[in-house]
């Protein structure tokens, strides 16, 4: 069963309305009728199946019938903390680390990201960041939509992490593997860092140290930035979540 998402839906029975490109989807190209059951989500950790009961395009109006139960949140609060990169690599990031299961995502700025732009266009590029979110979440089946901070400075990330139970910093010039850190009740609520293109300075890894991280390696190869994300996210969720 498709599943999409309705923000505003906390309780069944209830209406919900479907509208622009999901409505054109649901009937121009999985061409469903009334009656048709599908899968909806209000991005925060509730699941409904809905009957359709009205198609008048541009809308798509819904019976919400039940809840549901849902199995595709992982058992890993993930908070990733990524360098800024230019746009289209962040778009990358965000778009595959909500498939991935990550809860929160916080761009930040350090001594080797790009500069950082004027509010307004970092407001823009939020925006942007949470409709591909969405995107990958109904791609995904995922019923939590991940929480997108507006970048911070390295400083400010470094004050931010102060509530996590475990602390990762990933850094090219590391020995120490991932695969020594251990499942525990404790590993549930985790916070990542990771670099910039260059990767992070070695002043801003004491003081990541400082703030309680500890350091660790993601191999004798030097990865970029992207696909450190990914690499990153992927390797924690099998050490301790449900991959």
């Amino acid at each position: 069963m498709r599943k999409f998402m309705i923000q505003k839906i906390d309780s069944v029975p209830s209406k919900g309305t479907i509208q622009g490109q999901d409505a054109k989807h649901i009937s121009k190209v999985l061409r469903l009728n009334i009656g048709a059951r599908i899968g909806i989500t209000n991005g925060k950790g509730k699941d409904y199946v809905a009957q359709i009961s009205s198609i008048s395009p541009p809308n798509i109006e819904l019976d919400i019938i039940k809840d549901i139960v849902s199995f595709t949140e992982s058992p890993v609060d993930i908070t990733l903390c990524s360098g800024m990169l230019k746009d289209k690599k962040m778009d990358f990031i965000i778009k595959h680390v909500t498939q991935l299961g990550i809860n929160k995502w916080v761009p930040f700025f350090c001594k080797r990201s790009i500069p950082c732009p004027d509010q307004k266009r970092i407001k823009k590029r939020k925006q942007r960041w949470e409709t591909i979110a969405k995107e990958s979440l109904k791609q995904c089946g995922r019923s939590t939509l991940p929480k997108i901070s507006e970048p911070l400075s390295f400083e400010k990330l470094l004050d931010y992490s102060t509530d996590y139970d475990t602390k990762i910093a990933f850094w090219e010039n590391e020995t120490h593997p991932l695969s020594s850190l251990a499942k525990s009740p404790s590993c549930l609520k985790i916070i990542i860092l990771i670099g910039p293109e260059g990767g992070l300075t070695e002043n801003e890894i004491k003081m990541a140290n400082k703030s309680g991280f500890s350091s660790y390696s993601l191999g004798p190869r030097i990865l970029r930035a992207e696909t450190a994300s990914i690499a990153c996210c992927t390797l924690i969720q099998h050490i301790l979540g449900d991959i």
